[in-house]
């Protein structure tokens, strides 16, 4: 047994290191990473205070302190005992670790690492840029290793769609393999080169369109998926990386990832063992062929310290608004057209059942209103089954059934949404992206009664995300578009006014903030382990200059984090990334 000098010297290291750890000084800092270090800190509580600290927590609302062991949160209090003028001494307000309910980590990744084409406004812009990327980027465009981009929207061509000669921009461009998502990544724009790859003529694809020479739409993008040459597990752990610490610099700790192949899950097992994964990933499957049922490629990969959690399937519905592509009840108001479906009702039926049978919560991708009805009738039927004993709310309660996006629902749909207790997964800032268009597309009648609901839907528990990289990462700029239904980019509505576009589907900032915090939490099955400070949850948390809620609107849209910690350790400081062994740069 060791001695109670060896016990106090322990004691006082601890100590020393925790002090270290809490303001670390550059010639001491690499001692904290050290395995040691880990020991220690697993052993012993490390008490953090601050000015305030918001917890989420029906027990405690506020509190100023908190301890942490094992990662987790130990105790939870308000400082009863310190005097002011150590109080005065805090720095920071804390809020729960923020949770984005629906985004794609690989394909984040992988445009900080390809040719960013959002905003772009002319087929000019978007050239140019590709020129620019391809000057650093020689090994880009070949056969191994195509040239990538994402974020053209053809409405910035005077509304035509690009075609692959557009891209033959000069003699140097004119062989390379070339394929760039649209917008909503629900089209790609390719070059010759990768054309004449595909079968000729091209075939139809059920659920797919081709809607001009080198863009193919929805299903039909998987006949050039079949040739394009994936990257590497050395450049996707990269990827992986490196949308982390991005997300981590936003004050996110946990994602939604919406849409993770089998092959990508190893990956995320392996790599999750190490401490530069600094971000919880509650992954949803998706088949390597979309809409089918595959459990046999997937293994119970989830992590004991809730770094990867997979209990869900994504299956897909429909396509996106911006591309026509969503399915309607009745035609677009600009276009003769419903959109299309990506997967007939009777087989989104069988899969739900299929899937929830084997243990998955199912979570439908669906946008239009037709396609959400087809979604809340495959739950309803499902749900019938799985519980006949039970009423098919409960029998929701455990299954936690979602629809990504939930974009445009007939009211009728809304009440079904109701009644059987359906998920909503919102992304706010798909509203505000899209009211410039939006109305023409759909009519005003629609956009009032069926689109882009957000209060109407607060019973639900709303989850909230972004869909990055479709639009950016940053959560206070979905919860800005969701308090005040304006952009964040510009601080204006529709009409460049400042009422809000349909203000009526406003939510308040508390209503937001759970929709980024506790409401993800249960959606994942994670209720009182995130989104939360209490005792036995993870010890997420981030530190702001000011409260929340003393903040105006406008400086909302703006606001950056000052830390940001993952199961207890700091993963982010605003001053610059953590020097720690674990942050890999």
């Amino acid at each position: 047994m060791p001695s109670f000098g060896t016990l106090l010297s322990l004691s006082t290291l601890a100590l020393l290191i925790a002090v270290v750890y809490q303001n670390p000084e550059p010639l001491i800092r690499p001692i904290t990473g050290s395995i040691a270090f880990k020991i220690i800190q697993q052993l012993f509580e490390h008490t953090h205070c601050y000015v305030t600290v918001k917890t989420n927590s029906v027990d405690l609302p506020y509190a100023e302190c908190f301890s942490v062991a094992n990662g987790k949160f130990k105790r939870v209090f308000l400082d009863e005992t310190s005097y002011d003028v150590v109080k005065d001494l805090r720095k920071g307000h804390v809020l729960p670790g923020l949770w984005d309910g629906h985004g794609h980590l690989m394909q984040l990744g992988e445009l900080m690492d390809s040719v960013n084409l959002f905003g772009a406004g002319s087929m000019d812009e978007v050239q140019k840029r590709l020129v620019q990327y391809k000057a650093l980027r020689q090994e880009a465009g070949t056969s191994e290793q195509w040239l990538r981009g994402v974020g053209w929207d053809q409405a910035n061509f005077e509304g035509k769609w690009p075609v692959a000669k557009d891209l033959e921009i000069n003699d140097k461009f004119k062989d390379l393999y070339v394929m760039l998502d649209r917008v909503d990544v629900h089209c790609i724009w390719v070059s010759d080169k990768v054309l004449s790859l595909l079968p000729n003529p091209t075939p139809e694809v059920p659920g797919g369109e081709i809607p001009a020479d080198g863009v193919l739409c929805d299903n039909a993008i998987d006949l050039v998926m079949k040739y394009y040459p994936k990257p590497s597990n050395e450049r996707r752990t990269k990827f992986i990386r490196e949308a982390m610490f991005e997300l981590n610099k936003l004050g996110i700790v946990g994602i939604h990832d919406a849409g993770v192949y089998p092959a990508e899950l190893v990956l995320y097992q392996e790599l999750s063992k190490n401490e530069s994964w600094t971000v919880r990933v509650n992954a949803m499957v998706e088949c390597e062929a979309r809409n089918t049922f595959c459990p046999d490629d997937v293994a119970n990969i989830s992590t004991p310290d809730g770094r990867l959690h997979v209990q869900s399937v994504k299956l897909f519905a429909d396509g996106a608004l911006g591309s026509w592509g969503s399915a309607m009840i009745e035609p677009y108001s600009d276009k003769s057209s419903s959109g299309s479906l990506l997967v007939d009702a009777e087989t989104l039926t069988k899969l739900t059942h299929k899937w929830a049978k084997a243990g998955y919560q199912v979570n439908i991708h669906a946008i239009g209103d037709l396609a959400n009805r087809l979604a809340i009738d495959a739950f309803e039927e499902a749900l019938k089954v799985l519980c006949p004993d039970s009423t098919l709310r409960e029998c929701q309660s455990k299954y936690r059934f979602r629809i990504e996006h939930a974009q445009i629902i007939h009211p009728d749909d809304q009440r079904r949404m109701h009644e059987l207790g359906i998920i909503p997964s919102i992304q706010p800032t798909h509203a505000t992206s899209d009211m410039s268009y939006a109305e023409s597309r759909l009519g005003k009648q629609r956009i009032a009664e069926e689109a882009y609901r957000m209060r109407s839907l607060l019973r639900l528990n709303p989850v909230f995300g972004s869909d990055f990289p479709v639009e950016p990462a940053n959560i206070f700029e979905g919860i800005y578009a969701a308090v005040t239904r304006r952009s964040p980019r510009t601080g204006l509505d529709a009409g460049g006014g400042t009422n809000g576009w349909y203000p009526s589907e406003t939510v308040t900032l508390e209503d937001a903030l759970d929709g980024f915090t506790i409401n993800p939490a249960y959606a994942a099955f994670l209720e009182g382990k995130a989104g939360v400070i209490e005792a036995g949850a993870y010890a997420d948390w981030i530190v702001l200059d000011e409260p929340i809620e003393t903040l105006d609107m406008e400086a909302l849209r703006k606001l950056t984090v000052k830390e940001t910690w993952v199961g207890g350790e700091m993963v982010y400081r605003r001053t610059g990334p953590v020097p720690l062994p674990w942050i890999k740069n």
